[in-house]
């Protein structure tokens, strides 16, 4: 995802523009600015490094005319979000795949929290903050289904954003969030978001997922690799990837089953899960 953001995204896709130097200028100015700052900077400009690489590739993207503010002028200043405005309907096929998706997503705020707590806290994840984290997003979910937005999930760029500036504090989070839900309320804040240039979100993007991967590798390394275990995660990734890479494999499913079959994350958990249940720890 990062690559593709930075070659211009997938509108770009088929164009001359899709992998322009320019796109790739904007990304690498992100990339170095970010890694620089963190290396090099001291206190805040250290601690602030990824907020700091956007804004100099959003800084280098506005020289060279790369950002329309019109968004910002055509949105309003205050906007009140309506419950149901969409509506209020009930479906099977909806419910039986935001349930399966639900699922995913609670494995995916575990492994999230599991990683911030081993390689930032240098403990494991206790039961009662990975309780907490599953709640949180089903009841994040459940209001957000109320005001029409999309389900709530962690993200796992956050672990990335995590290990770079080393802050991890509770209280520093809940100032973020009543900061995000205020800017929530102000349209304007939301159409300035928009005018980022997707090659400046792709340079953030690398950085954020290569944290995201180096945190897993991390994780992986505690692990005792015998053969069983070893089987799992070799037929969870094999299937998972192979999926995602090879859609057309299920395209005789119905369109909620290959959805879910080729998202990655799915197939890889159900897999691990199941083989981890019924795989006995010894051989014999």
């Amino acid at each position: 995802m990062g690559i593709q953001y930075s070659a211009g995204g997938v509108p770009a896709q088929g164009t001359p523009a899709y992998g322009a130097g320019i796109s790739w200028l904007l990304a690498a100015v992100v990339v170095v600015s970010t890694v620089g700052l963190k290396f090099f900077g001291r206190g805040i400009w250290s601690s602030a490094a990824v907020l700091l690489g956007l804004l100099a590739g959003y800084g280098l993207a506005l020289a060279l005319g790369r950002v329309s503010f019109d968004p910002v002028a055509h949105a309003g200043w205050v906007m009140v979000p309506m419950p149901f405005h969409f509506g209020f309907a009930i479906s099977a096929s909806a419910i039986l795949g935001f349930c399966l998706t639900g699922f995913v997503s609670s494995i995916e705020s575990i492994g999230d929290v599991c990683a911030i707590c081993e390689n930032n806290a240098g403990r494991p994840a206790t039961d009662r903050e990975l309780i907490g984290a599953v709640s949180a997003d089903g009841v994040g979910t459940a209001l957000a289904a109320v005001f029409g937005a999309m389900p709530n999930t962690t993200f796992s760029q956050n672990v990335g954003l995590i290990a770079i500036t080393g802050v991890m504090s509770r209280h520093i989070v809940t100032l973020g969030a009543i900061f995000l839900a205020l800017c929530g309320l102000a349209p304007k804040v939301g159409a300035l978001v928009t005018t980022i240039p997707i090659e400046v979100l792709g340079g953030g993007v690398i950085v954020m997922f290569g944290m995201v991967a180096s945190s897993a590798v991390s994780m992986l390394s505690g692990v005792t690799w015998n053969q069983r275990n070893m089987l799992i995660f070799g037929v969870a990734l094999s299937l998972s990837l192979g999926l995602q890479l090879e859609p057309d494999a299920v395209g005789h499913l119905p369109e909620t089953a290959r959805i879910l079959l080729t998202s990655g994350v799915l197939p890889a958990a159900f897999v691990a899960i199941l083989l981890n249940l019924i795989i006995p720890h010894e051989a014999g």
